[in-house]
């Protein structure tokens, strides 16, 4: 696993892939937001004083990976992903820790408010695409993308698939005959890494995902498909219907559909098209 670095208050903190998410070093997010000049004597006493006051071990959120070190050699550290490291900045009684204690309470405020009334949630992520930079029309097609995608994995949901590897064995069933490439190939095509593949499609490619998952849907629907293999076989179905529009697009105009760019890098008066 490759060491990085993220940078965090203007202090380097290392990270690492581990089970597909990143993992980042505990002492470095200590040392960032107590100042402590003894980290690992800081994260020792707070472990002993989290069991002692709440009964709640720290360690059990933390893997111990290998990061490289300022000698050049790799340790074993304390990480934590993502949420980990939120639980155990809550346990950092630093002010500087203050700041990203309300942050996670609004956080959890608003979560709350968007169980209550789901379309504040739609909102929000629409704000958010706004403030990324990407264009209106964008937007209703990425939005109404999720809706498809949300209406697609119901009904599979509803026909026995349940398993989250069974769902990516039928996206890439449907974006191999749609596109000629499963998603990885395509993160690869646009030089992407662990960011969303289709927050980085441009119109064209987000409609025909949208025609190859839509069209998944009502053949399985109509075709009452149960269980894996008959929900593959309308996954390659609805994917091949997406991939005989795409191929007869292009034929026509010259130009493919799949891009290596990035929406964003597209100026708003290019055609989406590249050859």
């Amino acid at each position: 696993m490759e060491t990085q670095i993220a940078i965090f208050r203007q202090k380097e903190i290392r990270k690492t892939i581990y089970k597909n998410e990143w993992w980042f070093s505990v002492v470095d997010v200590i040392e960032a937001l107590t100042e402590s000049g003894r980290p690992s004597a800081y994260w020792t006493a707070m472990k002993a004083r989290v069991k002692n006051e709440d009964g709640f071990q720290l360690s059990t959120i933390c893997r111990q990976l290998k990061l490289e070190s300022a000698d050049g050699k790799r340790y074993a550290t304390d990480c934590a992903n993502t949420e980990g490291i939120f639980r155990i900045i809550q346990s950092i009684p630093s002010p500087k820790a203050e700041p990203f204690k309300r942050w996670l309470a609004k956080v959890g405020y608003e979560r709350i408010q968007e169980i209550d009334d789901p379309e504040l949630a739609t909102k929000r992520t629409r704000a958010i695409y706004k403030a990324k930079g990407y264009s209106d029309a964008w937007i209703e097609k990425r939005m109404r993308g999720i809706e498809i995608r949300e209406t697609l994995t119901d009904q599979w949901k509803n026909r026995g698939i349940l398993q989250e590897k069974s769902y990516a064995i039928l996206t890439a069933e449907i974006s191999k005959a749609a596109f000629g490439m499963t998603p990885s190939q395509y993160k690869k095509l646009k030089g992407l890494d662990r960011q969303n593949l289709r927050d980085h499609m441009n119109d064209l490619e987000l409609i025909f995902s949208m025609l190859g998952e839509a069209s998944t849907t009502e053949i399985t629907k109509n075709k009452d498909c149960q269980g894996f293999e008959e929900n593959q076989q309308a996954a390659k179905a609805g994917g091949t219907v997406a991939g005989n529009a795409r191929k007869e697009l292009e034929q026509k105009s010259g130009k493919k559909v799949s891009s290596r760019k990035n929406y964003l890098d597209i100026p708003e008066d290019q055609t989406r098209l590249e050859k």
